[in-house]
């Protein structure tokens, strides 16, 4: 058994009186049976009651629960003296999340960007407070050299003045972002980091996935268009902490499975047979003529990484690891309520909106 660090016990502790009252697992059917916004509102903030009209209403719950997700990861990261790398680089994927809204408002109003900053400054996107860990500066909005200066991000800022197109950026920081976790993942002692790799390995062949199906499906890109913006990271940086056996070991990257779904027709079921992620596909209707689902698949495929952070987490108590997997768990709620929110607000009700997820109740 490797050391566990001194702040891991309370942090974890912690982590699991918070999943307890969380909307996971079994608490799923807490949910069942919701019909309005306002239910739904009771459910989760019933100490928090805004009278709010039905649109500012779903905005309003849509924010809240992003703050209550972050707030809730914060508490553990902040449990720590010296908090794990892996734990902060998990808290700044809400970071990366508000500079993609940014970044998209600032490339689709450029006009108002030359003529008018104070009228594109009220357009700024909600943004989560990381406390201490945040290093992007929101405040200066629109301003995105003044934004990201002396950061990590520095750039998205020459990207984006410079034309490139919105898809590249996004891919860009999708790729510091998952180099990031994958970094600190050698951080880790083996036994621990296992837990923590395998789904991280399988999260981002899947993102590479999804990314590839809304590329070729939303926005026309052709393969080569498409294989550029995959995650091209070879298994190995990951799965190895030690170079020499890294070296070593065979090469396979994890935008091998993406990659071979480009040569895939997206309208032709029988064609993705034997392909690795062909169970989380959307399924035949004989009523209509079948083409690949991007928002079907990533629904499956977030499911299936909630799953196995739910699994995991139980699995070494008081490690890293436990905590990585506690955050998934927590961000796969925060999607799920904002899910559930968002089809009470279109006249379904929860069990409805499960059934659209295909989530188990």
């Amino acid at each position: 058994m490797f050391p566990i660090l001194s702040d891991a016990p309370y942090a974890y502790s912690k982590a699991c009186g918070i999943i307890s009252k969380s909307f996971t697992g079994k608490n799923y059917s807490a949910l069942a049976g919701i019909h309005s916004l306002s239910e739904l509102e009771r459910l989760v903030f019933p100490d928090d009651k805004r009278e709010l009209p039905g649109h500012e209403l779903l905005l309003d719950l849509e924010h809240r629960f992003v703050d209550r997700a972050v707030s809730q990861i914060l508490s553990i990261v902040e449990s720590y003296d010296k908090p794990p790398s892996l734990l902060l680089n998990m808290l700044k994927v809400y970071e990366y999340s508000d500079l993609k809204a940014c970044l998209n408002i600032i490339a689709s109003d450029k006009e108002d960007l030359s003529a008018n900053k104070e009228m594109l400054a009220s357009k700024i996107p909600h943004i989560s407070d990381l406390g201490s860990f945040k290093t992007v500066r929101f405040q200066a909005f629109p301003d995105i050299t003044a934004m990201v200066s002396g950061t990590e991000f520095e750039f998205a800022a020459s990207d984006i003045t410079g034309g490139v197109d919105i898809t590249e950026i996004e891919a860009k920081l999708d790729m510091q972002y998952y180099l990031g976790l994958i970094k600190s993942l050698q951080e880790l002692y083996a036994e621990d980091r296992k837990v923590a790799q395998q789904i991280l390995v399988d999260e981002i062949c899947l993102r590479n996935c999804v990314w590839a199906f809304r590329l070729r499906s939303y926005y026309n890109k052709n393969v080569d268009e498409t294989a550029k913006q995959l995650l091209d990271i070879n298994v190995s940086a990951v799965k190895s902490a030690d170079t020499k056996a890294a070296k070593g070991r065979k090469s396979h990257s994890l935008a091998a499975d993406a990659l071979l779904s480009l040569d895939l027709p997206l309208d032709t079921r029988s064609s993705w047979n034997g392909w690795k992620w062909e169970k989380l596909l959307n399924p035949e209707d004989p009523s209509a003529h079948w083409s690949v689902n991007p928002r079907f698949f990533q629904n499956a495929a977030s499911q299936y990484i909630n799953r196995l952070a739910a699994r995991s987490f139980h699995r070494i108590p008081m490690t890293t690891s436990a905590l990585f997997c506690f955050i998934k768990l927590k961000q796969f709620e925060e999607d799920l309520l904002t899910s559930v929110a968002e089809g009470l607000a279109l006249g379904m009700d929860s069990a409805g909106v499960f059934s659209l997820l295909e989530v188990s109740v």
